[in-house]
């Protein structure tokens, strides 16, 4: 199990591995062939950058029993998803910005991201594996006033797609099995820290692979792009000055404050 950066140092962009507090830095490509170079720097002495740039950031939507329950909606007979646009990318440790012409709420979404590591077209469940670089934390954050404010049109790209409304990182972890994780989410602030979202991804309506599948049948998937794998119960509204902190043990933490200024 390895866990890749992106990062900036001293006005560099690199990638590498990071371990107990350093980065191992490599050169050639993460999605290809890499070497370790030798030189290793403390994480504290960058800045991380989002993990991998996506030639597209695609997010499912009712993909959870519980959800689905809650709601009342049927489960998809293929997985329903939308785009979320390459303005919206965002690293951890970066502030999410509440956008200026909003006046409602806006909505938190803690997140598994499949990261896809080889070409990926009309592959099987059973190969799918094969196509998968590794896992990421996602926080597809989301202007809910807009999303449903048209009765005849639902504004799926409008409220998932202000800047900085995709956030990932803080790397990518490879060689973990994902049946067994659990996606918990947190909001931190004035004192407190509240636990709004815990649920395991062996809850889901398709599974990883088999989005993998499904969305390969669909279009190309190019290394480097991510796959939201959607969220469950207890996504919500952000506060002011406080932060909001997507918790996959075995894959990070992706690190945010949410700003209304």
């Amino acid at each position: 199990m390895s866990t890749w950066v992106r990062f900036q140092h001293n006005h560099q962009t690199k990638f590498g591995i990071a371990s107990d507090g350093e980065i191992t830095t490599h050169e050639g490509e993460m999605f290809g062939s890499s070497t370790a170079t030798g030189e290793t720097v403390s994480q504290n002495e960058v800045t991380l950058l989002t993990p991998c740039v996506p030639t597209k950031l695609l997010a499912l939507w009712n993909n959870f029993h519980a959800t689905s329950e809650k709601t009342g909606l049927p489960q998809p007979g293929h997985p329903w998803y939308f785009v979320k646009t390459p303005n919206s990318y965002a690293a951890a440790n970066t502030t999410i910005k509440k956008p200026r012409i909003c006046n409602g709420k806006v909505l938190f979404e803690g997140e598994l991201g499949i990261v896809i590591g080889r070409p990926c077209k009309d592959v099987s469940v059973v190969d799918a594996p094969d196509f998968i670089f590794g896992y990421t934390c996602v926080n597809d954050v989301t202007a809910f006033e807009y999303l449903f404010n048209e009765k005849a049109f639902s504004h799926w790209t409008r409220a998932k797609c202000f800047d900085g409304f995709g956030v990932i990182g803080p790397g990518i972890t490879t060689g973990i099995e994902p049946d067994t994780l659990v996606i918990k989410t947190f909001l931190e602030g004035d004192g407190q820290m509240q636990e709004r979202q815990n649920y395991p991804v062996s809850d889901m309506i398709y599974s990883p692979c088999e989005i993998v599948s499904k969305l390969s049948c669909d279009m190309t998937l190019n290394p480097g792009d991510i796959i939201a794998c959607g969220t469950s119960v207890g996504a919500g509204a952000m506060k002011d000055g406080w932060t909001v902190r997507v918790s996959i043990e075995g894959v990070g933490d992706l690190v945010n404050v949410y700003s209304e200024t």
